[in-house]
């Protein structure tokens, strides 16, 4: 019997012992926690307001009885006196950040503008003169500022001329491996003609590696207000089916559309260009170069097939690339840009008079522009699309949109090191064009110019 009760005494110490052991940490941890309850944790602060259910957190902060917590803001909620191209970019990121868009407040800056009516198209988007009320200085500024400024909430304007035939949409065996976007205005008709002639020729072109590669040329233009010049241009279109108008003014403030326009066409018509060269009318280029250029870098960017890596091409810009860059201040020259409507630095930027892109950017850029304001100068507003998707443009010696330095054209075979030089008059290309298609045998094999652009 005694042994019995010996191992049921035993079997109940076994079950028991934890239960005893842990009871006191059981009274200890139900006391702190009614404490907690009724009067707080030592030392903390007691908030008495309920947070919201959208709230931006802030920075960091330390606490002796807390975990770190913000303390300030990870996103500005206004920007107060800012520039107003800034104050609306800053709106339209706000309008497409993923977080905030659920629940974004009222327009928190005061500024009573629309990011969506960017959507409207030409017919139905009037100037907004309330613009003369939010900056301070607008009675004082320039005309084409004035312009811009009250109708840079427009960017879907009508196309008067639509060639038809440059590339077809569907073939993407035939597609162009060089599209030629050319900036031009409707008087220019001189620099057409020498294009179509010389550098800007439509077909299959030769590389000088004896190559033959499909090269498509379109020029781009707004309308101007001389209606003889604009017959003389719908001839022209029909003659030659390179011509592409929209219906806005042909002014240097709207080079901009071009470009976003241009994306928008090429899209619809010819979305399976390989690269495309958007410049001026008074450049020269070395097309067959050029071709050389950007067959061995797709060689090189390429990966073989099958590969799970996607094609880099799709970030390949180059040209004659600007850094810290900034607004020019000074009111006589057209480059003016004044404070109250952009502050601060200019991002990289190819250079306009000629850059070269691959077409699948061209389709990203068509995307992001849409997120990113209209600026009055062309390749700053290339630059800033580049910036948001990411993207650096390549800089090359070779793209010479000031023209070479000094002495060096002189050389003998300078004309021969480059891929692009401007400024170039319809004679000059000419010249140019029969100097470079057929080189002497001094200059058969000269290597592109690798020269630094001097500070």
């Amino acid at each position: 019997m005694a042994s019995c009760l010996c191992r049921y005494r035993r079997r109940i110490l076994f079950f028991c012992s934890p239960c005893i052991l842990l009871l006191p940490v059981y009274i200890y941890v139900s006391i702190a926690l009614c404490y907690v309850m009724k009067h707080g944790a030592p030392g903390a602060h007691v908030v008495h307001s309920v947070l919201p259910t959208h709230f931006t957190a802030s920075g960091l902060k330390h606490s002796r009885d807390l975990a770190p917590h913000p303390a300030k803001s990870f996103w500005r909620s206004e920007l107060d006196g800012s520039a107003l191209w800034n104050i609306i970019q800053f709106m339209t990121d706000r309008q497409y950040n993923p977080i905030l868009r659920p629940h974004l407040a009222a327009n928190a800056s005061g500024v009573s503008y629309n990011t969506e009516t960017s959507r409207r198209t030409g017919v139905g988007c009037s100037p907004n003169y309330e613009i003369n009320n939010i900056m301070p200085d607008y009675a004082n500024l320039p005309i084409q500022i004035k312009n811009f400024v009250t109708a840079m909430h427009c960017r879907d304007y009508p196309l008067l001329i639509d060639p038809l035939d440059v590339c077809d949409p569907q073939a993407k065996k035939w597609a162009p491996v060089l599209l030629m976007a050319i900036k031009t205005q409707s008087a220019n008709f001189d620099n057409r003609e020498a294009i179509r002639e010389t550098w800007g020729r439509s077909g299959r072109i030769k590389t000088r590696g004896r190559r033959q590669r499909l090269v498509r040329r379109v020029f781009l233009l707004g309308k101007s207000k001389d209606l003889h010049i604009e017959e003389k241009l719908h001839l022209e279109s029909e003659k030659y089916g390179d011509i592409i108008q929209w219906d806005f003014m042909d002014t240097f403030f709207n080079l901009t559309l071009k470009d976003v326009l241009f994306w928008d066409w090429f899209s619809r018509r010819c979305p399976h260009a390989h690269f495309i060269f958007k410049g001026d009318d008074d450049v020269f280029v070395r097309t067959p170069a050029v071709l050389d250029y950007l067959l061995a870098e797709a060689a090189n960017r390429s990966f073989s097939h099958g590969s799970r890596q996607a094609n880099k091409m799709e970030t390949f810009v180059v040209g004659d690339v600007i850094s810290s860059a900034t607004p020019i201040r000074s009111n006589g020259t057209k480059y003016y840009i004044p404070e109250s409507f952009y502050k601060g630095w200019y991002p990289s930027y190819p250079g306009g008079g000629g850059v070269i892109y691959s077409g699948s950017l061209a389709h990203r850029l068509l995307e992001v522009s849409q997120k990113v304001h209209l600026f009055p100068i062309d390749d700053v507003y290339l630059g800033m699309c580049l910036q948001r998707l990411g993207v650096y443009p390549i800089h090359h010696p070779a793209f010479l949109t000031f023209d070479f330095p000094k002495d060096e054209p002189k050389e003998p075979c300078a004309n021969h090191t480059i891929l692009l030089v401007h400024k170039r008059s319809p004679a000059e290309m000419f010249q140019l064009w029969t100097e470079t298609s057929t080189p002497s045998p001094e200059c058969r094999n000269t290597m592109l110019r690798v020269k630094p652009r001097p500070d």
